[in-house]
C-alpha cells in the first residue's frame, strides 16, 4: 500500500519497528486520533478497517479468515470493534510462524468479558500517545532525556517562551489532526471531541447506554483537578457543588472504567521507594487527561481565562510537561511516577528506567517558583535511602517560560520547549 509523502514521523515509530519484527503481531493503543492508524500504515503492506467497512459484520460470521487475506503486515484498524478476530489471528500467527505478520490498532481496550485469549509470545505491545512538542516542532530537542539518563551536561541556548503561546499550545494540545489549525479552529475540533465523547462513545465502548450530562459533569470535575490525586470522594463533591448535579460513587467508578479503556485519561501512578524517613509514602495516584487540551475543552475556557487563573494553569502545565515526559520517557525503555509522602514533601515527576535509574523532575510554569523547586528537590534526594540515592542520576526543573540552564547547586532547569528524547 502506497505511504503517506506527509507523514510526520513520530518517537514511537522505533518501537513500533523494532517490536513488529520481534514478533507476529503488533497492537498498538492509544486514544481516538492520536495517530495510530497513520503510523501503522507506514509499516503496513495491506489494511482493513474494521469501523468502516459493512461487510465485516457478515464476514465475522461466515468466514473470518477472509479478514486475514493481504499482504503482510497487514493492518486491522479498530480490531476491538469485533475483538474475536484476536483469537483468529493467534491462530493464524501459530501457522505461520513468521514475524510481522498483523498490526492491530485500537482506540479502546475491550471489555474483560469478551473471550480474548493471551497472545503471550505472539504480541506486542505499543502504546502511542498525541504528539510531544519535539514532534510538533515546538522544541528543539537539545536537552535530551536519554543524555540526562547517561548524565551529560547539555547546553540548549534556546529563546525563552512566553506565556501566551504556552497556553494556546495547551489548548491547542497534541493531535496530529490539528498541527495546521489555527487557535480557533483547534478549539471547535476539541469541544466536538468531547461532545462525541459524551454522546457516543462514552456509551458505545461497553453497549451500554451512559448520561452524557453526568459524563461531562465529571470530565469538568476531572478537569478542575488535573495533575492533583483527586480521590472519588471529592470528584463526587465537586460534581454536586460546581455541576449543581448528583452522581452517585458507583456511577463514578463505572465512568472512571469506561474513560480508562477509551483512554481519555491516564493516571500517574505513586513511585514506590525506600526512604530513611519516618513518613510513609501515599499510594494515590494522580489524574491526567491523555491529553491536556481536553482539560480545557470540557470546561470551555479560551486564552484569556487560562491567562487570568495562572494558578489552575500551572496545574494544566504540569498535566502537559507530564505528557511530554511520557513520550521521551517512553523511547527511553522509562515510565513516569510521582513522589508523595505523608510530610507534603512531593515531587511533580520521577523518570525510571526498567534498570532501576530515575531522574526527579519538578515541573513549574515560570521562572518566579525555580528556587523553591530545586530546594525541593534536594530535600528529597537528602531523604532517599542509599540503594535509591545511588540510582539517582539527576535533579530537574522544568519551565514554561524560562530558559535552560544548570544552577550552581546541580539542579539542571529545562524549558519544556528544549527537552526531547
Amino acid at each position: 500500500m502506497s505511504k503517506s509523502t506527509t507523514y510526520i514521523e513520530r518517537i514511537s515509530d522505533t518501537e513500533l519497528r523494532r517490536k513488529l519484527n520481534a514478533s507476529g503481531v503488533l497492537l498498538i493503543r492509544g486514544m481516538k486520533a492520536c495517530g495510530k492508524t497513520q503510523s501503522a500504515k507506514q509499516f503496513a503492506s495491506s489494511s482493513i478497517s474494521f469501523d468502516q467497512d459493512e461487510q465485516i459484520s457478515l464476514l465475522m460470521e461466515t468466514a473470518p479468515q477472509r479478514l486475514l487475506l493481504g499482504e503482510s503486515p497487514r493492518l486491522i484498524d479498530e480490531w476491538q470493534e469485533f475483538p474475536k478476530i484476536w483469537n483468529y489471528v493467534r491462530h493464524e500467527v501459530d501457522q505461520r510462524n513468521l514475524v510481522a505478520q498483523f498490526i492491530l490498532t485500537g482506540s479502546s481496550n475491550p471489555e474483560e468479558s469478551a473471550k480474548i485469549h493471551s497472545g503471550a509470545g505472539r504480541f506486542t505491545v505499543l502504546d502511542m500517545r498525541t504528539m510531544s512538542w519535539q514532534e510538533i516542532g515546538w522544541s528543539t530537542g537539545k536537552i535530551s532525556l536519554g543524555k540526562l539518563f547517561l548524565g551529560k551536561n547539555q547546553i540548549a541556548n534556546d529563546s525563552p517562551t512566553d506565556l501566551e503561546t504556552i497556553v494556546e499550545r495547551i489548548i491547542k494540545g497534541g493531535f496530529p489532526a490539528l498541527i495546521n489549525k489555527n487557535l480557533s479552529q483547534a478549539m471547535e475540533i476539541n469541544r466536538a471531541y468531547i461532545d462525541l465523547l459524551t454522546e457516543v462513545d462514552m456509551s458505545r465502548v461497553s453497549n451500554m447506554k451512559r448520561n452524557p450530562s453526568k459524563v461531562l459533569s465529571l470530565l469538568r470535575a476531572l478537569a478542575r483537578n488535573t495533575a492533583t490525586t483527586v480521590d472519588v470522594t471529592v470528584l463526587e463533591k465537586d460534581v454536586k457543588l460546581k455541576e449543581n448535579t448528583d452522581i452517585s460513587r458507583p456511577t463514578i467508578y463505572d465512568y472512571l472504567e469506561a474513560l480508562n479503556r477509551l483512554m481519555i485519561i491516564e493516571d500517574q501512578a505513586v513511585w514506590n521507594v525506600h526512604i530513611r524517613s519516618s513518613a510513609a509514602l501515599r499510594k494515590s495516584s494522580k489524574r491526567h487527561f491523555s491529553d491536556v487540551s481536553l482539560a480545557v475543552a470540557a470546561l470551555g475556557v479560551g486564552k484569556e481565562a487560562l491567562l487570568n487563573d495562572l494558578k489552575f494553569t500551572g496545574f494544566l502545565f504540569e498535566s502537559l510537561a507530564v505528557h511530554e515526559l511520557r513520550v521521551y520517557a517512553q523511547a527511553n525503555d522509562a515510565k513516569v511516577y510521582h513522589y508523595y509522602d505523608s510530610t507534603g514533601l512531593g515531587v511533580d515527576a520521577i523518570v525510571q528506567k526498567y534498570t532501576g535509574e530515575f531522574c526527579a523532575f519538578e515541573i513549574k510554569l515560570g521562572i518566579g517558583q525555580i528556587d523553591d523547586a530545586a530546594k525541593n528537590l534536594l530535600k528529597f534526594q537528602q531523604i532517599l535511602g542509599d540503594t535509591s540515592r545511588s540510582k539517582l542520576i539527576s535533579l530537574n526543573v522544568i519551565t514554561g517560560t524560562g530558559i535552560s540552564y544548570i544552577r550552581k547547586d546541580g539542579v539542571n532547569v529545562i524549558s519544556l520547549a528544549s527537552l526531547g528524547y
